[in-house]
C-alpha cells in the first residue's frame, strides 16, 4: 500500500454502516441503492466535484444498466434526454450492415453520457443530503482483518476515522481498495493490448443514427455520440502515440478514410476533448476480502470494444445492494454477500469474453499475420450475414438480464 501521511492532533471518529470509497458510477450508484433501503452510507472521493463531473468516459447503457436508475429515482433526464438504440452497424471496408439488437433480443440500449449520469446521481445525493465527501485525501483501509474495519482518510487539515461494518471499493484500477487485499489472497488475469483507442468528442450532430463499427485495413473506426448534438469517435491507433502530434486535421481526415461508404458523409466539427487510451483486459478474484467488497473499474476492466465497463459496475453494485439489504434485514441473511464474488464473476467473465471477441474481430492487430487478419475479417462477415451470429452478438451487447430481474 503506498505511504499515507499522518497529520498531527486530534482525529474525527464517524461510524456507518456502509463506507464507499469513490464516487464514479459505481459508488454514487451503490450509494442511491442503498439510500432507498433505509441503509446508512457515506462516499468518500479523493476528487473534486468538477471533476469528477466533467470526465469524458462510457455513454452507452444496457436496458438493465436503464431500468435500475429509473427505479432509483435518477432516470429523470435519462428518460428525456437518452437516446434509445435498437441495433448497430458493422462496418468492413465499404460494407455497412445494420444488425437489429432489438428486433433479436427484445432489448435496446441507450446512449446517455456517463458525464450526465455522474451529474444526476451527484445531484440526487446533494439534494437528498446523504453524506458524499468530495476531496478526501491519503486514504487508507485499517483493521480489515476485525470485526469493523475502518477507512481514513484527511479532509481538508483534519484526519478522519470512519468505522464502518462494510467497505465498498469503488475506486478504479489505481484505487486502495484493491490493493488492502491481504498479498497472496487475490489471483490476477491481464492482457494488453498492442493497439489504443484515440478518442474526440466532437461539436457537431452525428452523421449516422446509430453506432458505426468499422474495420478497415488502415485500422479500427467507431462512430458513435453523446447527444443529438455531440458526437463520440474513436480511432485505432498505436499505444505509443503522442496527442500532440494528431492534429484536428489529420483526425477528421483518418475518420474519412476509416468510415467511407458511398452515399454517406462524415459531418465535422469543432473538438472539445481528445486523448488516448490504452486497452487492457484485467481481472481480479475474489472480488471479496472479509468486509471489504470490490466493484467495478477496482475489480475488472475490458476493452470499450463491447460497451461492457460502465454495464459491469452497475451489474456489481446492483447485487451489492441487493446483498447488503439482506444483511440488515430483520433475518439477517448473508448468503448473498457470501456468493457475491462468484455472482459478479459469472457476468464479468462473460462480458470479458465478449469484449475480447469483439476486440479482435474489429482491429487491425499488427501482430497478426495475414492469415489471421483473414480469419478476423471472416468472422465479421459472418456475423453479418447470419442472423444466429448476429443474435449471439447481440445478446450480448444489449446485456444479460440483472440480479433479481
Amino acid at each position: 500500500m503506498p505511504r499515507r501521511r499522518r497529520l498531527k492532533g486530534t482525529v474525527s471518529t464517524d461510524r456507518t454502516q456502509v463506507a464507499i470509497i469513490g464516487a464514479g458510477p459505481a459508488g454514487l450508484t451503490l450509494g442511491r441503492l442503498l439510500e432507498r433501503a433505509g441503509i446508512e452510507a457515506v462516499i468518500l472521493e479523493s476528487r473534486d466535484r468538477e471533476y469528477c463531473e466533467a470526465r469524458v468516459r462510457a455513454g452507452v447503457l444496457e436496458q438493465g444498466t436503464r431500468d435500475v436508475l429509473i427505479e432509483a429515482g435518477v432516470g429523470e433526464r435519462l428518460q428525456r434526454e437518452g437516446i434509445l438504440h435498437g441495433g448497430i452497424h458493422l462496418q468492413l471496408d465499404a460494407e455497412r450492415t445494420r444488425i437489429p439488437m432489438q428486433e433479436l433480443t427484445g432489448r435496446a440500449v441507450t446512449i446517455y453520457g456517463q458525464t450526465e449520469l455522474v451529474k444526476d446521481l451527484i445531484a440526487a445525493r446533494v439534494q437528498s443530503e446523504a453524506p458524499l465527501v468530495f476531496e478526501a485525501q491519503d486514504v487508507g483501509i485499517e483493521g480489515l482483518e476485525a470485526d469493523q474495519p475502518a477507512v481514513r482518510y484527511r479532509h481538508g487539515d483534519v484526519e478522519h476515522e470512519l468505522r464502518a461494518d462494510f467497505i465498498a471499493g469503488c475506486d478504479g484500477f489505481h484505487g486502495v481498495s484493491r490493493e488492502s487485499f491481504p498479498a497472496g489472497t487475490q489471483q490476477l488475469w491481464q492482457r494488453d493490448y498492442p493497439f489504443a483507442w484515440l478518442g474526440i468528442l466532437a461539436h457537431v450532430p452525428p452523421s449516422t443514427d446509430e453506432l458505426i463499427y468499422a474495420r478497415n485495413a488502415r485500422g479500427f473506426a467507431l462512430h458513435s455520440m453523446r447527444s443529438h448534438e455531440l458526437s463520440r469517435l474513436y480511432l485505432q491507433v498505436d499505444p505509443s502515440e503522442d496527442i500532440t502530434d494528431w492534429s484536428d486535421a489529420r483526425i477528421w481526415d483518418e475518420l474519412h478514410q476509416r468510415l467511407a461508404l458511398p452515399g454517406w458523409e462524415l459531418e465535422e466539427g469543432p473538438l472539445s476533448e481528445k486523448s488516448i487510451t490504452p486497452m487492457r483486459s484485467f481481472v481480479a478474484a475474489p472480488m471479496r476480502h472479509r468486509s471489504l467488497f470490490l466493484a467495478g473499474d477496482a475489480a475488472h476492466i475490458v476493452p470499450p470494444t463491447g460497451a461492457k465497463g460502465l454495464n459491469l459496475a452497475i451489474a456489481d453494485v446492483v447485487r451489492l445492494a441487493a446483498a447488503l439489504a439482506d444483511h440488515y434485514a430483520a433475518s439477517g441473511s448473508d448468503a448473498a454477500l457470501d456468493a457475491y464474488s462468484d455472482g459478479c464473476l459469472q457476468r464479468v467473465w462473460r462480458a470479458q469474453h465478449f469484449s475480447w471477441w469483439m476486440t479482435q474481430m474489429l482491429h487491425v492487430d499488427p501482430g497478426v499475420d495475414a492469415y489471421g487478419d483473414q480469419l478476423a475479417r471472416s468472422q465479421l462477415r459472418y456475423v453479418c450475414n447470419s442472423k444466429a451470429a448476429a443474435t449471439s452478438l447481440a445478446e450480448n451487447y444489449v446485456g444479460m438480464p440483472f440480479y433479481g430481474e
